[in-house]
């Protein structure tokens, strides 16, 4: 007596996806990551300025955290303390890469609606 075979599994058909399916969710990935790319160019085209001491050194960063410029008033350079002009840099470049981070921060929450995706910004 000869077995008969089986046959499994069922024809697919042509259907759109339902809503909220993997292609709804790729539309929506495909959309935000256009937004993060329009995100980080304005970002590297906005720039902050800190100053320290009174004005007597200025930094300049953009949105990516890159320093783009700094500024140091002569009258602040003296010979017999390099020590006091070093720590007015220092601080003033790391209160712009601050001010920077949380820009970026900003912008890229607002994308993600809060959400902390790593390697992004």
């Amino acid at each position: 007596m000869a077995k008969a075979k089986r046959r499994y599994g069922s024809q697919r058909l042509n259907k759109p996806a339902p809503s909220g399916s993997r292609g709804d969710l790729m539309g929506r990935l495909q959309k935000m990551q256009e937004e993060m790319a329009k995100a980080q160019e304005e970002l590297a085209n906005t720039t902050l300025e800190v100053t320290a001491g009174g004005g007597a050194i200025t930094i300049t960063v953009d949105g990516q955290q890159k320093l783009r410029d700094i500024q140091i008033d002569p009258d602040v350079v003296d010979p017999e303390d390099v020590e006091m002009l070093q720590d007015l840099i220092l601080a003033a470049v790391n209160e712009a890469l601050e001010r920077s981070q949380e820009l970026a921060s900003e912008r890229v929450s607002g994308l993600t609606g809060g959400l902390s995706l790593p390697g992004l910004m």
